[in-house]
């Protein structure tokens, strides 16, 4: 006799699948390639890792990226640490990731480099957007850690430079975890509570990459940028680059460079203002000697000793020409007499009268002036003007 069937439901059969793979399976590494990646806004990151051959549906939980600095992105190949288990609801396999490192490049370097160009598109390097840094700064603020060397060299520097200068430090952690939150904070709580301050310098002593990497972390690049104050960088030495240094307003090498550019030395700008002053009155000096001498020359002129001068001259050019203006009224109306003169001869040269004078006559029918036969017909009248009246007649043949 045939055993009874045993009939599973789906969600039975992928229940079962779902618990032999998580117990069979230990935590283990796999190398992978990502592709089909995709970020939800729970903060969970879905992808495929795969090979030439096959792939795997895999997932990164929002509570495990915490530990990975990287981004995942399409084309990045990678060793994942996890566990095999299955979706039940859909009965496929999944890879729970738990960790990763970049299998090409160290974690932070890729992290950096992703950070790097995302800021870089936003514009947030961009030249236009630095702000200037005021030329006499009356109160500078210092967000680095309140122990170590830059800090202590940050206010020598600016002491020494600027006696009398407020300087207001703001202790924060520069490494470990919660570094970049405490130095994203204080930016913002310098531009909140004490906005008076004219420059920010940011930063730390040397170290390695993992030492400056809370300069590296967008909030603090979201920090500098969002800041009202200007922000000078001096994070480590002079070969170390972080992200700040890109956002802020100006890089300085070292703490104390920072220092050097955020404040002039006072003795020296002293100095400049004792140059200016003398060579001011020196100018003045020089502007009223020469004063001086067109003053002493105009009052030994001719014109100042004996003022008459200025408006004799004048007076006899007026005499003069009131003198010869009726003669040149004369000989203006002599000549306008005699081209009239000449006008009227020109005129009566050609007057149609002086041409009657001379026997001939001028003709006309109706008003018209006739000069051909064929103007008229038979019974037309003509009248004939002559030198002396008229004549008038009627057109016979």
């Amino acid at each position: 006799m045939e055993p009874p069937r045993r009939v599973l439901t789906i969600s039975e059969l992928n229940a079962q699948v779902h618990g032999l793979l998580e117990s069979s399976f230990p935590e283990l590494w796999v190398e992978g390639e990502i592709s089909n990646c995709k970020a939800y806004p729970s903060g969970h990151t879905y992808l495929s890792l795969k090979d030439d051959k096959a792939q795997v549906r895999a997932v990164l939980f929002k509570g495990a990226s915490f530990g990975i600095k990287f981004k995942f992105a399409d084309g990045l190949k990678i060793l994942a640490r996890g566990r095999v288990t299955s979706y039940e609801a859909r009965g496929e396999l999944q890879f729970i990731i738990s960790a990763a490192e970049p299998r090409e490049k160290g974690a932070l370097q890729l992290a950096l480099e992703q950070l790097k160009a995302k800021l870089l598109a936003e514009g947030l390097f961009d030249e236009a957007r630095k702000k200037p840094l005021p030329p006499f700064p009356k109160a500078v603020g210092v967000v680095t850690s309140g122990q170590g060397a830059a800090v202590r060299d940050i206010i020598h520097v600016l002491s020494r430079r600027w006696p009398g200068l407020t300087i207001r430090v703001w202790p924060v952690k520069v490494q470990g975890p919660g570094a970049a939150a405490e130095i994203s904070e204080a930016i913002r709580d310098f531009n909140e509570l004490a906005p008076d301050t004219d420059v920010l310098l940011v930063g730390r002593g040397g170290g390695s990459i993992e030492d400056l990497w809370a300069f590296n972390e967008e909030p603090v690049a979201r920090a500098i940028a969002e800041s009202a104050i200007p922000i000078i960088s001096c994070v480590g030495h002079e070969t170390d680059t972080t992200i700040a240094d890109f956002v802020a307003d100006l890089r300085a090498p070292t703490p104390s460079a920072a220092a050097e550019m955020a404040v002039q030395e006072k003795a020296a700008v002293y100095d400049r203002v004792a140059e200016l002053i003398d060579a001011m009155a020196q100018d003045l000096r020089n502007t009223v000697d020469s004063l001086g001498r067109r003053l002493q020359y105009a009052a030994s002129h001719p014109f100042l000793q004996d003022p008459r001068r200025l408006w004799e001259q004048r007076v006899q050019r007026v005499d003069d020409l009131a003198m010869r203006l009726p003669e040149a009224l004369r000989r203006r109306l002599e000549t306008l007499g005699l081209r009239l003169g000449a006008a009227a001869g020109r005129l009566d040269a050609i007057s149609p009268l002086n041409v009657l004078a001379r026997g001939y006559a001028i003709a006309t029918s109706r008003g018209k002036i006739l000069t051909g036969a064929a103007q008229v017909k038979r019974g037309d009248p003509v009248t004939v003007r002559l030198s002396e009246g008229e004549i008038n007649c009627e057109v016979t043949s």
